[in-house]
């Protein structure tokens, strides 16, 4: 259902227990049409009256870095299922928005609204003035500015003592790659602080019950006890997960989404668990995890490629309202359950998936957009181009909006002619066909070539933004990774700086 300028809707939000609102303050024709969509300064235990909707505002946000800011962004002009409408009045904001977000969230403002103002007004003050003050700071010998808000790992191994911290007001995010007896105490003690990156830390037992923290991103390896802080709401477990692990999270983790790698251990203590992430799947069977998080409402599923096993156990998961996948493969569209099975789902965006399955799934689910599903299946693949990309870590260009077939299928040969020759110098140098000098010449040339030809591709069209600049980057140092440790077997230590020195002073993109 498409919305009308004006109208108001209303949505439970779980967290609050109480309603929100919403309004939409303007239409944005395109081939897939966008909604502005403003949340609006509202709570109630049920419906609002017509006194009600009469007297509502624009939500003003001024937590952590905005400065009574709307949240008014370009949705898709689709009203999700569980969103009610509740009237229609002239738009509140009439200026136009350049935000523009996935999804609708209502909601989600007020919650971070509610969460700074607990935090005492003193604190808050000091807060803001900081962040507005970018005046240098010497931090355990780290010149920084008063007004950062992170810390990275590199820069906390030169402080001697965490109070140095106190520095630095604003600051919200934390990475730290080792033991430090003073960080979770601090962590515990400051409210700004919403996302912590932790590795190699040492304990068996880690509790962070004190803590504001919004995000968790842990190195779970020897840890068998995590307290979670109420508000936590994404978690991300790396490395290798003990059987003993217990955690404690809110409501068995009623409001928490976590993440893993590779697979989806049963972690005790997560039973409710809401939201499930999984990254570089190869093959991810669906029976365990469902039956491990049975109240499942979002799942998000990324291979590397991977295959999915047992896909029609998803009709389990009857709460599904979200539930996306992309480069994963190994199912039919008849597996996939139909929407009768799964009646609370308002998102189903798969990328990259069998074409016969892309079809079938297509057919099952297109009626159910206008009763407010956001339906995006794109990228349908046939075998054989799932045969030829397999191990083609550009394998994302075919389809990407910018880039042409062309231009796909050169990155892909490019890269299988490189790999295939970095492979053979071992080989020639230990056949005596080569010398270690020559070797390494030969990957300089290599790495010219490589460079050179992403010049030429993109002179001609400049099609090679950020995310390909990065893309480009990253396989090169895979490449060289690869190589690095098959000539270190045969005697040969390469210097990976000049390589990537060439790399550097040759690209024009």
């Amino acid at each position: 259902m498409k919305p009308n300028v004006g109208d108001i809707y209303c949505v439970y939000v779980e967290q609050l227990q109480r309603y929100a609102a919403c309004q939409v303050t303007g239409i944005e024709e395109k081939a897939k049409p966008l909604a502005a969509v403003l949340e609006l300064d509202w709570t109630g235990d049920k419906l609002p009256t017509e006194e009600e909707l009469d007297k509502m505002k624009p939500l003003y946000c001024d937590y952590y870095f905005w400065n009574n800011q709307l949240e008014h962004s370009y949705v898709t002009a689709q009203i999700p299922k569980h969103y009610i409408l509740a009237g229609n009045r002239p738009p509140l904001v009439t200026e136009e928005t350049n935000s523009y977000s996935a999804s609708w969230h209502i909601g989600r403002s007020t919650v971070n609204q509610l969460k700074w103002r607990s935090i005492p007004e003193a604190r808050r003050r000091s807060f803001k003035e900081a962040a507005k003050d970018n005046t240098p700071v010497v931090v355990g010998g780290v010149q920084l500015a008063r007004s950062t808000s992170a810390v990275n790992h590199v820069a906390f191994r030169e402080f001697s003592d965490l109070s140095m911290l106190e520095q630095l007001p604003c600051l919200t995010r934390i990475a730290a790659d080792r033991p430090y007896e003073s960080l979770l105490p601090y962590v515990n003690g400051n409210p700004f602080i919403y996302e912590l990156q932790l590795e190699n830390h040492g304990c068996t037992s880690i509790d962070l019950r004190s803590s504001s923290l919004e995000r968790l991103i842990l190195q779970a390896d020897g840890l068998e006890e995590l307290f979670l802080n109420k508000g936590l709401t994404f978690l991300s477990l790396t490395g290798t997960l003990s059987p003993k692990l217990k955690i404690h999270a809110e409501d068995g983790g009623q409001w928490l989404t976590a993440a893993f790698t590779d697979n989806v251990p049963p972690v005790f203590g997560l039973e409710r668990l809401a939201g499930l992430h999984v990254t570089q799947a190869k093959d991810l069977d669906l029976g365990p995890v469902v039956r491990s998080y049975p109240g499942l409402k979002e799942l998000r599923l990324w291979g590397k490629p991977g295959n999915i096993v047992n896909l029609q156990q998803l009709e389990q998961l009857t709460s599904l309202r979200i539930f996306s996948t992309y480069d994963m493969f190994g199912f039919s569209g008849e597996a996939f359950p139909g929407p009768d099975r799964l009646p609370n789902l308002t998102w189903l965006w798969m990328t990259s998936l069998p074409a016969d399955a892309a079809k079938a799934i297509k057919d099952k689910y297109k009626k159910e957009v206008s009763k407010g599903l956001d339906l995006s299946i794109t990228k349908p693949r046939k075998p054989e181009w799932l045969a030829e990309n397999l191990n083609n870590p550009f394998r994302d260009w075919d389809g990407r909006e910018h880039i042409t077939a062309a231009q796909a299928k050169k990155a892909m040969n490019l890269y299988k002619k490189t790999l295939a020759a970095m492979t053979t110098l071992p080989e020639q140098i230990q056949s005596g066909g080569m010398t270690p000098a020559d070797a390494e010449y030969a990957l300089h040339t290599l790495v010219s070539g490589y460079t050179e030809t992403f010049n030429k591709m993109d002179r001609s069209s400049g099609f090679i933004e950020t995310v390909e600049r990065e893309e480009i980057y990253t396989v090169l140092e895979d490449l060289l990774s690869g190589a690095k440790e098959q000539l270190s077997a045969a005697g040969v230590e390469l210097d990976m700086d000049k390589l990537f020195d060439t790399f550097d002073k040759l690209r024009d993109f």
